[in-house]
């Protein structure tokens, strides 16, 4: 997956959202319950493995996805991305200040041990 590298660089926060619905439009930050916040190494090693998923095929589904990060910098106002994952179509819709419009839809390999590897920490942050 390619993340904007200057969003990379400059995000102190990720927010983990268990997704409840989808936004009301284009743009907004996906309804649901906060699960986690992870700063520091914490952050950067999420990044790091989420920009190291392999690009994959699309699958039909509709879009349902059930997780997103939200990537915040210092002033932790506005957030820099937010990433929504679907893990049975294989596609992240990002939105937000540092993303382009090449980089808003991409798809991914859902069944690859890094895949795994974000599915498992998203459904750990919600213990």
């Amino acid at each position: 997956m390619q993340i904007p590298a200057e969003a990379v660089a400059s995000t102190v926060l990720i927010e983990v959202v268990r997704i409840s619905a989808l936004p009301i439009r284009q743009g907004a930050p996906y309804p649901g319950r906060a699960v986690a916040h992870w700063s520091g190494n914490e952050a950067a090693d999420a990044l790091t493995l989420i920009g190291t998923l392999p690009s994959g095929e699309q699958h039909r589904c509709g879009f349902s996805p059930g997780w997103s990060i939200r990537a915040y910098e210092g002033s932790l106002q506005l957030a820099l991305f937010e990433a929504a994952f679907c893990f049975n179509c294989h596609e992240i819709r990002m939105h937000g200040t540092a993303v382009t419009l090449a980089l808003a839809t991409q798809f991914f390999d859902a069944d690859t041990p890094p895949a795994q590897a974000l599915l498992a920490l998203f459904r750990a942050a919600t213990h």
